[in-house]
Parts: structure tokens; sequence; C-alpha cells
């Protein structure tokens, strides 16, 4: 994520209206890590039943080939991350104090926070409002990202507390008890903060949640093909 300016790092992948194109862009990008995983996946089924049936040369062959399918999702996929973040946290659509995380998969979120955090700490900020959804576009309706960023917060040894708008979370980043302070009567560029506190605490909704988790489910049979093809590169010859 080196690519996103730290001044500004941080279901429904967008938190506002979205114009069609910018839509269209964010899962014109997702789709082709999407279809990128698909061939990931045929690939390394492929050179696990190449090896089965004793063929290490196809099985080695699909096995890289399934690798570069997998590079590509990963790139489509950063493409995406760093995309809907810049749409969600351009000038003027979020407080200065807040990141919103709609649209990243859960470790992407988790990514983008740490660098968020460490910025606004060595910057001297002493708190940070972080938007992650209330989970109501996600897969029956449950939040992905919050307890990530709960578990990030807790990591770090810093206390939050859920806000009155359950889609958000106020971090103390100063290391003391998360007490929001009082809000002003409006707020700059047109979100609407609100406040209060619910819970206290030590220490994705997002979009095509699914897709992340089918993309994530070949990485057991990659490592068992690449040991296999390990043991028959002293033997095998891919013509």
């Amino acid at each position: 994520m080196s690519s996103i300016p730290l001044t500004r790092v941080g279901g429904r992948a967008f938190n506002h209206s979205p114009s069609s194109d910018a839509e269209a862009e964010y899962d014109r990008l997702r789709d082709l890590a999407r279809a990128e995983a698909a061939k990931r996946n045929s690939c390394f089924d492929r050179a696990h039943q190449a090896y089965e049936r004793g063929d290490g040369g196809s099985a080695k062959e699909l096995s890289t080939e399934g690798k570069r399918h997998a590079a590509k999702m990963d790139e489509y996929n950063k493409q995406a991350s760093e995309y809907i973040f810049r749409e969600n946290n351009a000038p003027g659509r979020v407080p200065d104090d807040t990141i919103d995380l709609h649209g990243q998969f859960v470790e992407e979120a988790e990514d983008i926070l740490e660098q968020r955090i460490r910025y606004a700490q060595r910057t001297g900020q002493t708190h940070l409002h972080v938007i992650v959804g209330k989970g109501n576009h996600s897969t029956d309706h449950v939040q992905k990202l919050k307890p990530r960023v709960e578990q990030v917060c807790q990591e770090l040894g810093l206390q939050y507390v859920t806000e009155d708008n359950a889609g958000r979370i106020y971090v103390n980043l100063q290391g003391g008890e998360a007490v929001m302070p009082p809000l002003p009567p409006a707020q700059h560029g047109g979100y609407e903060y609100q406040g209060g506190q619910q819970h206290h605490h030590g220490g994705q909704q997002h979009h095509g949640g699914q897709s992340q988790q089918q993309q994530e489910q070949p990485d057991e049979i990659e490592r068992l093909v690449s040991k296999l093809v390990r043991k028959l590169g002293d033997c095998c010859v891919v013509m």
C-alpha cells in the first residue's frame, strides 16, 4: 500500500453515492482478480491430478502457471484496494481524523489501518475514527472488518470504543482510555459524525467477501503441490 499517501491513509464498497464509472472500475478490478483466482485454482487442481498419475513434469509446469495467475490476482486486488481507498477517503469526503475502510478485504484493511495509526502517532494525532461498516451488505449481515480492527488495536496496545453509529470505532492513539471528546456542532467535508460511545474495550463488511475466501482456499493445495513437485525435481524433466 506504499503508493497511498500516508496523510490520507487511512457488501457495499462505497460509503457515499459513487459515480457509475467509479463503481464499475472497482468491480472490474475485483472481477479480474476473481478470474485470475479461478485460473489459479484450476492450475493447482490439475497439478495435483498430474502428480497423482505420476506426471511430475506436468505437475511442476501447472504449479508454476498457477503461481503466475496468483501473482496477477494479487496485483488486481491491490489496484482495487488502492482505488476504493482513494475514492472513499478523498479530501472532503471524510475529516482528517477519520479513515474509511469500506470495500477493503480484511487483510487489506489491516495493513492500511496499521500504516494510518503509525503515521498518526508520529505526527502527534490524538485519536482516529475508523469507519468499518455495520455489516448490512455482508453475508449474513456479519461485520467482518470490525473484529480485525479491534484486533489491531489490541496488538498495538490502544484503547478503543464503538461509537453510537455501530459502523464506526473511536481509537485513542495516546494509550489512555478511549473517551470521545465533545463534538462540534458541524463537521466539514459533508460527513456527519455520530458521536457517543457504547462499549469500551482494552488493548468486511466488504465488497466481495465471499470471493476473497474462494481466492484463499487453494493455498493448502499450492503448498502440497509445491512440496510434491520438489520431491520429483531431481528425476523429472519438463519436455
